[in-house]
């Protein structure tokens, strides 16, 4: 039995059909999934997105992901923070994208602060300003080519694609209902944002300013965090 065929038993057993489903079949075709199914599967580790009728099933991320998600996440944290410029959420954050019947879970997302009022119980009621997709060998097809242009078609600002194997960051900003690429920048380049400005990633670190005390004592100013794994930690 593979991982859909357990899936589909789990979910059968945990949530029996009503009386209007019993002749839909399950699981449905894809192309054919609804917000109705995906609140059937079951929480077992798995990450499951359904975009555009398409159910899209992921295992928890690997270690180099995690790491560089953390680091970007902790930047953008104290970044947003000093600003007061708005919020910052990780994945599994369900977002509900404007003219889209299930919700998708961007690795990491940024809501201005004008903009608070689609944060709800349930999660993001729109398009966030920014979203980040940190690339990896299971997910980076579904990243580039199924939910960027997503992105794109309703009205996400700015979309970070983070690549750890090839240590590059590229930043596309939404042109008259287009992606246009802002830059496409290697570890010894600086990539920055249109949304957040001053917010930088200089070669394979990121200007940080609000940091405790102590840290800033001993390191001085400016001070850096580093994105990738093997560049954990801070330095001036």
């Amino acid at each position: 039995m593979n991982q859909l065929q357990t899936t589909v038993a789990v979910a059968s057993q945990a949530a029996p059909l009503v009386a209007s489903e019993v002749e839909r079949p399950w699981p449905p075709p894809q192309g054919e999934w609804t917000y109705e199914d995906w609140l059937r599967l079951p929480n077992d580790g798995w990450q499951y997105q359904v975009i555009k009728g398409v159910l899209y099933m992921n295992p928890a991320p690997a270690i180099i992901h995690q790491r560089v998600s953390r680091n970007l996440e902790f930047a953008f944290l104290l970044f947003t923070t000093e600003r007061q410029s708005g919020e910052i959420f990780d994945a599994p954050t369900d977002v509900y994208l404007p003219r889209q019947d299930t919700p998708v879970q961007p690795d990491l997302l940024f809501i201005s602060a004008e903009r608070r009022d689609i944060i709800g119980e349930r999660g993001v009621e729109g398009a966030p300003d920014l979203v980040v997709e940190i690339l990896s060998r299971r997910t980076w097809w579904q990243d580039r080519r199924v939910k960027q242009p997503l992105y794109e078609e309703t009205g996400v600002r700015e979309c970070w694609i983070v690549d750890p194997k090839a240590k590059t960051i590229e930043v596309y900003v939404l042109q008259e209902g287009q992606y246009a690429l802002l830059g496409q920048w290697e570890s010894g380049e600086t990539a920055r944002s249109e949304i957040l400005i001053g917010f930088e990633v200089i070669g394979l670190w990121i200007k940080v300013f609000s940091l405790p005390p102590h840290i800033r004592s001993s390191l001085g100013e400016p001070v850096y965090i580093g994105v990738w794994p093997f560049c954990s930690g801070f330095k001036s």
